[in-house]
């Protein structure tokens, strides 16, 4: 059993997600995705897609990144 890092349930089928080398315990991927997934800084909603990045910055899309000024980017569709 392991305990999850955002919510503390004790849960029997908890799992680890490694990333940048930091194991992170959780009951479940709604607390995984609040707790790992960025936020896109002009909607605010979490990217659990693949999103798009201009100088550093991740947008959940193309339009936010276009609303917040970015140029160079589209959605990979």
């Amino acid at each position: 059993m392991g305990t999850c890092v955002l919510c503390g349930n004790d849960y029997d089928k908890s799992f680890e997600v490694i990333m940048a080398g930091k194991a992170h315990t959780f009951d479940s991927f709604e607390c995984a995705v609040q707790s790992l997934a960025p936020v896109c800084p002009h909607c605010h909603c979490r990217i659990i897609g693949h999103g798009v990045e201009e100088s550093g910055v991740v947008y959940c899309c193309a339009h936010c990144a276009k609303q917040s000024g970015a140029k160079g980017v589209k959605d990979r569709a």
